[in-house]
């Protein structure tokens, strides 16, 4: 099969960790007999330096004509000063909007041969954990009205967070089904006891709960999921929230899998379109230094044969070879401390998992 995929490389270190899942999934397509065709866009500051505008409308076109999208990571200092509406951060929203990408999914694994680099005590991660945050990505607060007025005490900003019981149903499906593909737990969280978009969120949830009864289903104030996750992430399989109480606690609950620098993601809609990206970000301070943690970028790819292609033994190759590498010892800066003397540079973990991957074959 050929496969047609848009490259958004993006900035600071997206570049190098975007190339090194081109070469994972460049090699899985030669032992397994596909072809996947990559063809860079311009998004974020590389094409606010190109063309003026974060989002160029030929990036939209070319990731609507492709079979799914890989997206390094957007933003830097040098664009800090911009802005809202010009700022790299903004074509994020733009194009998961614009390819109707309103699921996320946030996987939180702790790899055994990194329990030592997780900051909870080993007692709780004996077991190690593995959480998915399906998040909403197309609604609540990062997309509601917002702006500046005269209030009580002079000048103010707002930031409006509005959703529809069709915003919801739709996550919450999504969660459900993920919860029965899995362990059939499902934790809705909320802050309903404050806010009325979270009164909906769990009226809405509570009636789509019905019709998963093989799903063992609870809700949860946001505070205390927090509170929870680190005081034990075992009690978790699948988190469905809102977008910003997603964003929060997903980045939570990657720290405790030993680095940011190990977490995929997938954004999906209602076709098999997706786009795909690691969750830490540009890391400017370490960008073209080859310090770069790739394996996010790596299981990004894999999320992507697994979601968009249907190809889950080749993603299976790809996560296994990420974890003998682990077994190994070898490890980028991010990781040092954990069974390794010398970090190994971006390239050089990349060649590991290519190696590991052939071994495999």
């Amino acid at each position: 099969m050929d496969y047609q995929i848009a490259l958004l490389s993006g900035d600071g270190i997206g570049p190098e960790i975007t190339e090194a899942s081109v070469s994972v999934l460049e090699k899985t397509g030669a032992l397994f007999g596909h072809s996947f065709h990559f063809k860079p866009y311009l998004i974020g500051g590389n094409a606010i330096d190109a063309c003026g505008e974060p989002l160029p409308q030929e990036t939209v076109s070319g990731c609507l004509a492709s079979d799914s999208v890989l997206l390094g990571a957007v933003g830097g200092p040098k664009w800090d000063d911009l802005p809202g509406d010009r700022r790299p951060e903004k074509a994020l929203l733009g194009i998961r909007a614009a390819l109707g990408l309103y699921t996320n999914l946030r996987p939180a694994k702790l790899f055994p041969a990194l329990r030592g680099a997780s900051p909870l005590r080993a007692d709780l991660i004996a077991n190690g954990f593995d959480i998915l945050i399906v998040r909403e990505l197309t609604g609540g607060i990062y997309f509601g009205d917002r702006g500046y007025r005269n209030g009580r005490y002079g000048e103010e900003a707002f930031d409006t967070e509005s959703y529809s019981v069709t915003e919801i149903e739709r996550i919450g499906r999504a969660a459900f089904e993920a919860a029965m593909q899995r362990n059939r737990r499902l934790v809705s969280v909320d802050k309903a006891n404050v806010l009325e978009t979270s009164r909906l969120w769990r009226k809405t949830m509570h009636m789509l709960a019905e019709s998963y009864p093989e799903v063992q289903y609870r809700d949860l104030f946001v505070d205390n999921a927090a509170m929870q996750l680190v005081r034990d992430p075992r009690q978790f399989d699948v988190i469905v929230t809102s977008n910003m109480f997603g964003d929060i606690l997903s980045d939570e609950a990657s720290q405790l899998t030993g680095s940011i620098g190990m977490l995929a993601s997938a954004s999906l809609g209602d076709s098999k379109r997706g786009l795909y990206e690691p969750i830490h970000g540009s890391a400017p301070d370490i960008a073209g230094k080859n310090l770069a943690n790739p394996v996010a970028a790596i299981l990004s790819g894999a999320m992507m044969l697994r979601y968009s292609f249907g190809l889950n033994r080749e993603a299976d190759a790809i996560e296994s070879a990420v974890n003998t590498v682990l077994e190994q010892g070898f490890r980028t800066a991010d990781l040092v401390g954990v069974s390794c003397i010398e970090p190994v540079s971006c390239t050089e973990m990349t060649a590991q998992i290519l190696n590991a991957l052939s071994s495999a074959e």
